[in-house]
């Protein structure tokens, strides 16, 4: 049977103090939990892999920072929020580079510091509202609108079937447009 409690205080206050062992020891006892956050909370399981790899390194070189040592899950729970964000951010920022000239305004013109923010913040309140999905819907909306797989793929993938694939698909869709229709955009905050 797996262990579930989290390495205790002794063992973070050692690897705090710079005991390389008890840090190997904290890092390898972390992973399991870390890996499930992960899991969890990243659009696939590679994100989730590597956002799980980044935030054991943060692990490794910052335990110093941890100002609580009974406050290593929550703190560790921020950090892999944090990557995921951060990977869905740039997969929402490379979809839409992709697509568009980033200097350039439908009209052709240079588009100003202003509206350049604003791009910015608006991506980051789609990037929030994927996040905050259900990690079944959140991995079918990722893999077939940001990614875009075709949708037999993406339910091969997944192991589940078309269907459930497009059922998944409509609700994230639909989810992710009543977060965005409840939380006005600072743009239309600015416009008032």
């Amino acid at each position: 049977m797996a262990d579930h409690t989290w390495p205790g205080a002794v063992l973070v206050a050692a690897a705090q103090r710079g005991d390389v062992d008890a840090l190997t020891a904290l890092v390898h006892g972390s992973h399991p939990h870390v890996r499930r956050f992960a899991h969890t909370l990243c659009a696939t399981p590679q994100d989730a892999e590597d956002a799980a790899q980044e935030a054991l390194i943060i692990l490794y070189r910052k335990i110093g920072m941890l100002r609580a040592s009974g406050a290593l899950a929550s703190w560790m729970f921020r950090i892999v929020r944090n990557e995921c964000l951060r990977r869905t951010r740039a997969l929402v920022h490379h979809a839409s580079a992709a697509e568009s000239d980033p200097f350039a305004t439908p009209g052709g013109t240079a588009r100003s510091a202003e509206e350049d923010a604003l791009l910015r913040l608006e991506a980051e309140r789609v990037a929030a509202a994927v996040a905050a999905l259900p990690d079944d819907q959140r991995q079918v909306l990722v893999m077939r609108d940001i990614q875009g797989l075709p949708g037999r793929m993406v339910a091969d993938r997944l192991g589940i079937g078309t269907a459930a694939m497009k059922s998944r698909l409509h609700r994230s869709r639909s989810a992710v447009r009543e977060a965005l229709r409840d939380e006005p955009s600072r743009s239309e905050e600015n416009r008032r």
